[in-house]
Formats: C-alpha cells, structure tokens, sequence
C-alpha cells in the first residue's frame, strides 16, 4: 500500500496521486479552463471518472458526455476516450484506475494537442 501523494504537471493542467494499492490506484486529475486530454486507450486498465468540480466534456467510443459535479462514468478498458474543459472555470475529477498495470507507460494516444501522439 501507497499513500504518498506525488504530483505530475502536463500540459493541460495535473494529477496527483492519492493512493495505491495492488491492482488500483486514486488520483485527481486538474484540467485546466480550456483544455483537454489527448485521445487515448489503455490496454491493461479500465478507469471510474467522478467529477467534483466544473463541468467535463468526455468522448467515449465517439459518444460524447456532459458530465457536472456528482456525476461519474466508467472507462472500460480498451475504450477510446478524452476529457476536455471547454468552460472558463477548472475541472477536478477523482479517478480509480482498476487492472493489472497502473502505470503512465499504459497510454496509447491517437491524437493531441500539444503534440505527443
């Protein structure tokens, strides 16, 4: 078990993580007023978005959700999925990754904005 709380800044805002333990791991995830995500998948995860600050915008599998404050979703593994902030005010999100690997490394993006796809 890991409680230690790490920070990791990107482009569109921050996470940190809460706590870790065997096959799952709590982050808040911060994007910032205008933001987003890159399109991406995970091959060994699935992911529980609940939102508790502003309002997210997230494709999953081509649909699109408005998700505010209290408000959750489920990301299946393998799914293609992004969140955006398209308002003037921050977006905070808790999620809890579920699987074999938690680890960044999981991440196959299909585009971005700020370039690393």
């Amino acid at each position: 078990m890991d409680n230690t709380q790490d920070t990791t800044i990107r482009p569109w805002g921050f996470f940190t993580n809460l706590f870790r333990k065997d096959k799952y791991l709590v982050k808040v995830i911060h994007v910032n007023p205008g933001q987003r995500l890159s399109v991406q998948s995970h091959n060994h995860r699935s992911e529980h978005w609940f939102v508790t600050e502003g309002i997210a915008t997230v494709i999953l599998d081509k649909k699109e959700f408005t998700l505010k404050t209290g408000d959750s979703l489920d990301i299946p593994v393998k799914s293609i999925h992004s969140l955006q902030n398209n308002t003037q005010e921050a977006v905070e999100v808790i999620e809890i990754q579920q699987g074999e690997i938690l680890s960044e490394d999981d991440i196959i993006r299909y585009s971005d904005i700020y370039g690393r796809a």
